[in-house]
């Protein structure tokens, strides 16, 4: 186990009067991602200043620190807008076909589960929903439901709903053995939960930059096994074609694509406004690197639930979870009350189905825990 960082509060802006902890919704921002995006729209005001070769430095510079991020170089490594959008590229050019099935998770992000009953009812194939038995857990129920028929394997590394963790490894070598592609949307865990696809060898992976990457909105990233980087791209732009760095030359139209998965970055992927706020944000979570700051969100949840489960309130904590998600089961129709009243506490954590979803980040003190842990059980 990594050592713990302890409380990074002084390079977010984050008040001391807000115990925020819906880190897995928006991030809080990073001073630092903060001042690069203020210097980003003042260069974005000058456009004079823009030269030809800073449409692609900068990407370039975030394609790399992504492909450090999973275990990798940048080749594999596209620039998309959101999670929908790298789902529906793995939806265009992974084979699917009639009588074949696409496993998903019950309560599943809304996005995935539209983009695969699209897919699915073009191809003529069905959706697999794995739900689990009182007691299995999430990895447990992928496996049981893996079989012949499955061509997809659509999973997270943990339920967005409460952190509820799936095994991606042993996913990945029983999806291997019956021959499934298979799709990690990790919007939930990267950054937090080492992702390495050389050994986990995936298809696709697709994550949010947002959340637990701190990056600012429409910016989100996806990964792309080798045999399929040939594949079919959404969007049809310029900057996606061999040639594209030669402005005076763009009418020499190219019918060949840029290297690795760059056809399938989005249009307009330079966003002068957005990238360099975004590199400074994969470039902390480097610093500080995956395994210390799972280390440091497991202490922060594994203390919070201790102390409201030893508090005898009927409030139960998903298990197996992440490190940095903790799924609360309050009684009863009391989760709307305790919802309001950690709101009244400027304590924030979010409501998602059953679960009172609580996601730290490093930002968060001993006095933030107090706060939520004593106003909860206050408030049952």
């Amino acid at each position: 186990m990594a050592a713990a960082l302890g409380s990074q509060r002084d390079l977010f802006d984050v008040p001391e009067d807000v115990a925020y902890f819906n880190a897995a919704s928006l991030s809080p921002m990073l001073h630092a991602v903060r001042e690069a995006g203020e210097a980003a729209l003042l260069r974005r005001s000058r456009p004079w200043t823009i030269r030809e070769p800073d449409w692609f430095t900068d990407v370039e510079r975030l394609r790399s620190l992504f492909g450090r991020l999973v275990g990798t170089d940048a080749e594999g490594v596209a620039l998309v807008p959101a999670t929908s959008y790298g789902l529906a590229v793995a939806a265009a050019n992974l084979p699917l076909g009639p009588d074949d099935e696409v496993l998903v998770l019950a309560d599943e992000y809304p996005s995935g589960i539209y983009t695969w009953r699209r897919a699915a009812g073009r191809a003529g194939a069905a959706i697999r929903t794995v739900t689990r038995e009182a007691g299995q857990s999430w990895t447990d129920a992928v496996l049981a439901a893996i079989d012949e028929r499955v061509a997809i394997v659509s999973v997270p590394n943990v339920h967005w709903t409460d952190g509820g963790l799936v095994e991606l490894d042993r996913v990945a070598a029983r999806a291997r053995e019956a021959g499934a592609r298979l799709v990690v949307d990790a919007s939930q865990s990267l950054g937090v939960m080492p992702l390495d696809v050389t050994a986990l060898r995936p298809d696709v992976v697709v994550s949010v930059g947002y959340k637990w990457l701190l990056g600012p909105l429409g910016r989100a990233y996806l990964w792309v096994a080798p045999e399929h980087r040939d594949g079919r791209p959404l969007e049809e732009n310029w900057i996606l074609r061999a040639g594209a760095q030669d402005f005076s030359r763009l009418v020499d139209y190219s019918e060949d694509y840029l290297p690795g998965a760059r056809r399938f970055d989005q249009g307009a992927r330079t966003l002068f406004e957005l990238t360099p706020m975004a590199v400074a944000a994969l470039e902390q979570v480097l610093a500080w690197g995956p395994p210390r700051i799972a280390a440091t969100l497991a202490g922060i949840t594994a203390d919070l639930a201790a102390r409201i489960v030893a508090a005898g309130v009927g409030v139960t904590a998903t298990e197996p979870r992440g490190p940095h998600l903790l799924g609360l089961r309050v009684p009863g129709g009391s989760a709307d009350r305790v919802a309001a009243a950690l709101r009244e506490a400027n304590c924030f954590v979010a409501r998602r189905g059953e679960a009172l979803r609580v996601a730290p980040h490093v930002h968060v003190t001993p006095a933030d825990v107090d706060r939520l842990v004593t106003t909860l059980v206050a408030a049952l």
